[in-house]
Order: structure tokens, then sequence, then C-alpha cells
């Protein structure tokens, strides 16, 4: 005779854990201050004492003139800002779910480095392509940022973003009845 046939179901494993640096989280710390490169460049292309194409006018295009600092600041403080909400619009449909407050620290972490790098590449631009700066007026009179404050509007606008998407995703809502 024949013995019957037992089908056991297959057992699966259990799913690890991906390790904890190689999580996606850590993609919201490297893409802005891998971002910071672009828009330090952008800085010294855009703003007076760099290329100047914003502005065009050569009265701005030296360094050394003090009517070019506040514009140049303004320049940067606006690609920071620009970069820190998009930054909050795209971190927007990621509040949910675990690890909610990891994401927004390393987005919020990633976007001052961003501002950090942004400010560095672009006083390397000036370095390697403007003109060299006067060395009789000084090292503050060069292609420099004035304004350190303008660094921490990335962050800043990223944590008001989503802040105010947040609010807005809350109260549209509707009622339990």
């Amino acid at each position: 005779m024949t013995e019957p046939t037992v089908h056991v179901p297959a057992v699966a494993e259990p799913a690890s854990a991906p390790p904890p640096g190689s999580s996606k989280e850590t993609l919201w710390l490297v893409l802005p201050t891998v971002a910071g490169v672009v828009v330090g460049v952008l800085w010294w292309l855009l703003a007076p004492g760099g290329l100047n194409f914003v502005s065009g006018n050569p009265a701005l295009a030296d360094a050394s003139n003090p009517e070019s600092w506040l514009p140049r600041d303004l320049v940067l403080a606006g690609l920071v800002l620009v970069a820190g909400c998009f930054t909050g619009v795209m971190l927007d449909g990621k509040l949910q779910g675990h690890n909610v407050g990891r994401r927004l620290t390393f987005a919020l972490a990633g976007g001052a480095l961003g501002g950090l790098v942004a400010w560095l590449v672009g006083l390397l631009a000036a370095q390697l392509f403007g003109p060299a700066p006067n060395p009789a007026l000084g090292p503050g009179y060069g292609f420099t940022l004035r304004s350190y404050a303008v660094l921490l509007l990335w962050p800043a606008a990223t944590a008001f973003i989503t802040f105010v998407l947040a609010l807005f995703g809350v109260l549209s809502k509707k009622p339990v009845k």
C-alpha cells in the first residue's frame, strides 16, 4: 500500500529589518547637502560680485563695492529659501508612519548643511573663477556673505512649510460624527 502524502505549508522566514545606516531617511540628510553645491554655484553665477547675472549692473559686479553686499546676501537668501520650501513640500507626503521625527530631523539637518555647503561652494567658485580680491582692502571686501543668518533660512523654510502643510492637512479632515 501506499502511504498518504502529507502537505505541510512552507513557513516563510520573517524579513530582516534593514540596517539603520542604509535606511531611506538618510537621504533627507544627503540630498539637501548635495543640493547645496548647486545652490552655491547658482549664488556665484547670479549674485553681484560674482558673474552678476541677476542685475547686470556693472557697478555691482565689483565684489569690493559695499553697495553689492546686500543684494549678494539677498540672492543667497532667495535661493536657500526656495530650496527650503521645496524640501518642505517634498517632505509633506512623508510625514505619516513610523520614523516621522527622524525624517524631519534629517531634513532640517540636511537643510542646515545644504546652506553651509552653498555658502562654501560660492566662496570657492569666487576664488577659482572670480577676480583676485584687492589685498589693500582686507579680507572682508571680496565675494563673501555678510549676514550669516541667511544660512538658517533653508531649515527654517523647511520647518515652516512642513508645519503649514501639516496644519492644513489636520484642518481639512472632516470631523467624525
